[in-house]
């Protein structure tokens, strides 16, 4: 990817990413996400997220908060989904996930910053398990 080959760095990580690699679900939806070797793509691009995020990885998770709050490929912004997601991305180390908390969080209602907390209690105890 660094080498702007995008279109072998595609073929790279399918394979990698149909075995489950995290790191290469993450990059394919960077991929899509910025139309790099691929056309743009904000659905695909929040799929190969969400495949990343749900096994553990931080950057991945910040990246489906931004989706969640903007609602880019989505049907509507989602704000209790995006705290969710950029809270477990900072839990497992994203330190920019921290600003976009740090951003999101005056725009809920107390009600959603409750709800959005039970929803970290659950994902925490199985994904971040000794954090």
């Amino acid at each position: 990817m660094e080498a702007g080959r995008f279109e072998e760095a595609m073929e790279v990580f399918r394979p990698l990413a149909r075995s489950g690699n995290a790191d290469a679900e993450e990059l394919i939806g960077v991929l899509y996400a910025l139309g790099l070797g691929v056309e743009r793509d904000p659905e695909r691009a929040f799929d190969w997220y969400l495949r990343s995020s749900m096994k553990g990885h931080p950057g991945a998770q910040s990246g489906l908060g931004w989706y969640y709050e903007t609602g880019l490929g989505l049907p509507a912004p989602d704000p209790v989904r995006a705290y969710l997601w950029y809270a477990l991305s900072a839990i497992g180390g994203d330190e920019d996930a921290l600003d976009s908390l740090e951003h999101i969080t005056p725009r809920l209602s107390a009600e959603e910053r409750a709800r959005a907390e039970v929803l970290v209690d659950d994902y925490r105890v199985w994904m971040y398990p000794f954090r």
